[in-house]
């Protein structure tokens, strides 16, 4: 009898341990959506009334007072997909390499242990390193291949991370088949591994794609401007980007009352041109997946 009524207790405590459990995941899932709402609604009330057609289409003119945003637009464009193309490779051979070939010992533990401290150092280091190393020494200049090889070290930790873990979540069994069926382990990464974790080594894309296109510090030594009358054509080019073109309004701005309404208009594009590029990539990735 007294086991029963202890075995009772104890499933009742668990029974109340999972429903306080539950409420609080739901309470912080409130809190979260309840913020995210709150910033784009203030975002939406601020900076709706700046958007226009000119606004989107024009150049800034008198002291960036008036005009449009097209030339951050474009800029913020370019940095993103550019480093993209720089860094998704490069991440995902680096993460083939540590799980695929590389040999479990000291060595590779110090590699990851580097990757993982490279995720930890703030975004401005980042930005100085680009200016001594690809500005200065390189000579490369304050340019848009600059600020891309910059930024592609900044999120290679990013993607490399969930390369990895995204190789590591295809079964052991697809790589013994196709060695099985007389494939090269070359050939079995190649057209088994890559293919079957692609989708979750494009959600690394989209993390890497979101935090770059909101870096200022990593971009205002390498790549940004203040203001410059022509559109980026090469990548040897300064460019004008969106976080940058917000922090230099609100803080550097002949009449920072006067674009207030800009540096709002400015948020909200930012805003919807990042959600725009990540529903692209998830559409991908959706894609992919389907085919698997």
């Amino acid at each position: 009898m007294n086991q029963i009524l202890v075995a009772r207790n104890g499933l009742a405590r668990r029974h109340r341990t999972q429903k306080i459990m539950w409420g609080v995941f739901g309470l912080s899932s409130l809190i979260n959506m309840a913020a995210l709402v709150l910033i784009c609604a203030f975002l939406l009330i601020k900076g709706l009334p700046a958007i226009s057609w000119g606004f989107l289409t024009e150049m800034p003119r008198d002291s960036m007072t008036a005009g449009g945003i097209l030339p951050c637009i474009l800029g913020t464009i370019y940095l993103s997909l550019g480093t993209m193309v720089v860094a998704f490779p490069l991440g995902v051979a680096s993460a083939v390499y540590l799980n695929e070939y590389a040999r479990p010992g000291r060595t590779l533990r110090l590699i990851r242990l580097g990757i993982n401290n490279l995720a930890g150092v703030p975004s401005v280091v980042f930005g100085l390193f680009g200016l001594a190393f690809f500005v200065t020494f390189f000579g490369l200049g304050v340019s848009l291949l600059s600020g891309i090889l910059t930024l592609s070290i900044l999120v290679l930790p990013v993607i490399i991370g969930t390369a990895e873990e995204a190789l590591k979540s295809v079964p052991q069994t697809y790589r013994e088949a196709s060695l099985g069926l007389g494939a090269t382990k070359w050939q079995t990464i190649r057209l088994v591994v890559l293919p079957a974790a692609m989708p979750g080594m494009l959600t690394g894309a989209i993390l890497g794609l979101s935090r770059v296109a909101g870096e200022t510090a990593a971009i205002m030594f390498t790549a940004s401007v203040f203001f410059t009358p022509y559109l980026p054509t090469n990548i040897t080019d300064s460019v004008m980007a969106l976080p940058y073109h917000i922090y230099v309004l609100a803080t550097a701005g002949t009449d920072i009352d006067k674009t207030r309404p800009l540096q709002y208009g400015t948020a909200l594009v930012l805003i919807v041109l990042v959600l725009g590029m990540n529903l692209g990539a998830i559409l991908y990735r959706a894609r992919l997946q389907r085919k698997r």
